[in-house]
């Protein structure tokens, strides 16, 4: 049924006033799920600090598998390919599962694992902070979304925003309660995909990366730098903007870890070059990050 048919946005806000905002995006899930001829329909919620997911409603068609209780607390590396379009704001339609990059191969194989054929994910953002994602699953037959469906979708998606983590709910009365994700606490590990294993480290012991082409080396605190086996723009999309810092094409660092900002380096007396705790080299720092450097470091 073509998304003219039906205003989705108006549904949405018919079950967020009528009922919960949990029970309403259940209902909401449902609806457009059908609409869109999806088998199964769906929404995620992040973690305070976007390190960790966990799915938190769900509806499926007939005997489709639900995988609702599946993925919770899982960390965001396992979908840090997807991660980092959502972040940007930007909706991701995959339409043949089968067929992605290589860098998604941990999101491809949990795919596959739901049987799923074709994807679609719309970012759920509230004032301005990235906060989950509502989609669609087809398991049957590939599917390809109209646009029309998507900016639909997309509509649903900010009002369930609201709903959610609004301060003033609809009915006027708090419901985030068991629905709001909470923060992992503590120092938070991001998962390392190296050569023949997968480690798990803390956020803060990570100095800097640097693109090996399609890998990524990663300088570890107390360690020589290690390689990840998914490219630098993974890493971009995942690393909280708060802590890390990109100061080139090729590299990011982070902040916390910088001993010494070099502004006259080089026989051109024009490079700069930062280093950072516990390494011997300096890293880059080209003319179009070098304002932002100077301002998060305060000087």
């Amino acid at each position: 049924m073509a998304a003219g048919a039906h205003d989705w946005a108006y549904l949405a806000a018919t079950h967020l006033i009528g009922m919960p905002a949990k029970a309403a995006i259940t209902a909401i899930l449902e609806e457009t799920g059908k609409l869109a001829g999806a088998d199964r329909a769906w929404m995620f919620e992040y973690s305070d600090d976007l390190l960790r997911f966990r799915n938190t409603e769900e509806w499926v068609r007939g005997d489709v598998s639900s995988h609702v209780d599946d993925l919770q607390q899982t960390p965001v590396t396992m979908i840090g390919w997807l991660h980092q379009w959502l972040v940007a704001g930007k909706a991701v339609m995959i339409n043949d599962v089968a067929r992605l990059p290589r860098p998604a191969r941990a999101l491809q194989a949990e795919m596959l694992r739901q049987n799923d054929k074709s994807v679609l994910c719309v970012p759920v953002f509230h004032e301005g902070r990235l906060r989950g994602c509502i989609g669609f699953d087809t398991t049957i037959r590939m599917r390809r979304w109209p646009v029309e469906e998507i900016h639909e979708l997309a509509r649903c998606a900010t009002l369930i925003a609201i709903a959610r983590y609004g301060r003033t709910q609809a009915r006027g009365e708090r419901d985030r309660g068991d629905a709001a994700t909470p923060s992992t606490g503590g120092d938070p590990l991001v998962h390392l995909h190296m050569p023949g294993r997968t480690r798990g480290v803390p956020l803060s012991a990570i100095l800097g990366l640097r693109s090996a082409k399609d890998y990524t080396q990663i300088w570890l605190k107390d360690e020589v730098a290690v390689l990840d086996l998914r490219p630098l723009s993974f890493w971009i999309g995942l690393l909280p903007k708060s802590n890390f810092l990109r100061i080139h094409r090729t590299a990011v660092i982070n902040l916390s870890h910088v001993t010494e900002l070099d502004r006259h380096s080089g026989p051109t007396k024009q490079a700069w070059a930062v280093r950072l705790r516990k390494t011997d080299e300096s890293w880059t720092v080209s003319r179009p990050y070098r304002q932002e450097l100077r301002s998060r470091l305060g000087i």
